[in-house]
């Protein structure tokens, strides 16, 4: 039995059944028209990268073999890696950058909390001696947030810095799980010198032993820093900085602290300090770039790094992202700019509302197959679907299919096609997760208005790269 709205005049002549088929109506009206308003514009960004590779203006070049043991720092280069509880992997973290930037004008700086004795004997370890490391240890309790402990390590260059009477080129900020590439910092050194801020790409490597939940974020970054980030860099427009990986010129950041009340470089109540830190530069009239090469064996120059193997651990993380760039982003950085910065700044922020919509589309499900289950019974109602919702939902169908094989083509460009073929599977998963994270993220930004303290609530790491790579682990 079919049943058309347009025959149904008044709403208390509706049955049970033809409310549910109501209801079904508007949540495919409601899901179709904003999927095919986040298709238009994921479309648009297609159409930009392919432009970009077709006038040659994204090739990413190779290295030569010997680009980073031949190239020495112009200055002495800062990193900055605040620590909080990371005892498993930060002398891992630690010993192979080490290890593979064994240029002696680089200083690293840890931060680790008073209350942290863990990790701070994991940091000591790890040196083995090696002068370039600055152990700093925050004056407080942890956690903090990661900018407030980036503060304090900017504190302690500055100290360093009036010591010895030289200034840093630029601050390289990375986290304590990463492994980074033995040709990223001649690379940053290189592009620092023609800009105020340069970010090289992010790797989530693949999980043997998460391969649904920790495996989720390899697609999403192969894209994200092989696409997006790709398209902002030709824009001019701020990039949003993946927080590792990235470097800033040493006058830019003290011209950032300068600007803002309290004169440090990073706000301490931020969540995504690294979010605020590109933008920021970009807001002063700084220029960013984003710098993409392979090695001569095609390897892609990244740091490389595993996310959380967990769920909650996943939605957690999640819920910081979204909350920083969505909601307290809004509040600090506004919608100023250019229409190419609006329109990426509302790229960014579409988290929550993202969130929403995939919330309905799955609600819908629910209902579609409650309506079909009561159709075998006999008790089903059906609806007669516009013309042009029947159009829209099939559009939307195609677009889901294109935005499948952007999706298996980046990963399998950087992992293979066997992991390309599991980034299209996962796709429910990573909007499970996107819904969860949407949620919390919301009541999370409702409870900082009404006076709650912002922390840092940082996710564990048990296992690095750099372990696999030797054999430690599966």
């Amino acid at each position: 039995m079919r049943t058309s709205l347009a025959g149904v005049t008044k709403l208390n002549d509706f049955t049970v059944l033809q409310w549910l088929v109501l209801v079904q109506h508007e949540l495919l009206l409601f899901a179709g028209v904003f999927f095919l308003i986040g298709a238009i514009d994921e479309l648009c960004v297609d159409i930009a990268w392919l432009w970009l590779k077709v006038t040659g203006r994204a090739i990413t070049q190779r290295l030569d073999g010997d680009f980073a043991d031949r190239r020495r720092l112009e200055r002495r280069a800062a990193v900055f890696m605040p620590a909080w509880q990371e005892s498993a992997v930060i002398g891992t973290t630690i010993k192979h950058m080490l290890s593979v930037w064994r240029d002696d004008r680089l200083r690293l700086y840890v931060g680790c909390y008073r209350n942290d004795p863990q990790t701070t004997a994991a940091v000591i370890a790890a040196a083995n001696g090696d002068r370039r490391l600055r152990l700093v240890i925050h004056d407080c309790n942890g956690p903090s947030t990661k900018a407030d402990c980036l503060n304090r390590l900017h504190r302690g260059l500055e100290t360093d810095e009036l010591r010895a009477h030289q200034r840093a080129k630029f601050v390289v900020l990375h986290d304590a799980e990463d492994m980074v590439d033995g040709a990223a910092l001649a690379l940053l050194d290189c592009a620092v010198g023609k800009a105020d801020l340069a970010q090289i790409p992010v790797l989530a490597v693949p999980q043997v032993n998460s391969p649904w939940i920790g495996s989720h974020y390899t697609e999403e970054f192969a894209e994200a820093h092989g696409k997006a980030m790709v398209v902002r860099d030709a824009l001019g427009v701020g990039l949003p900085l993946a927080g590792v990986g990235c470097a800033i010129a040493r006058e830019t950041l003290e011209t950032l602290a300068k600007s803002r009340p309290d004169h440090v470089p990073f706000r301490p109540d931020c969540l995504t300090e690294d979010y605020e830190l590109g933008l920021g530069v970009g807001a002063l009239g700084g220029t960013s770039r984003f710098v993409r090469r392979r090695h001569a064996d095609g390897s892609l120059v990244a740091t490389r790094a595993y996310f959380p193997s967990g769920l909650d651990q996943s939605v957690r993380q999640k819920t910081r992202w979204v909350h920083g760039i969505a909601f307290q982003a809004w509040d600090r950085l506004g919608w100023s700019g250019s229409p190419a910065e609006f329109w990426m700044r509302l790229r960014d922020r579409r988290g929550p509302f993202t969130a929403l919509v995939l919330a309905v589309a799955y609600a819908l499900l629910v209902l579609s197959a409650l309506g079909w289950g009561l159709g075998a019974l006999g008790y089903g109602e059906s609806i007669e679907l516009p013309p042009l919702l029947k159009t829209i939902l099939v559009l939307n169908f195609i677009s889901f299919i294109w935005r499948a094989l952007w999706r298996f083509a980046f990963t399998t460009r950087e992992f293979g096609p066997v992991e390309g073929l599991r980034a299209i599977l996962r796709i429910p998963i990573t909007n499970i997760i996107a819904i969860m994270a949407g949620r919390r993220a919301f009541w999370a930004y409702l409870k900082t208005l009404a006076g709650g303290r912002v922390r840092w609530d940082k996710t564990d790491h048990a296992t690095h790269p750099a372990m696999q790579a030797s054999g430690l682990i599966g």
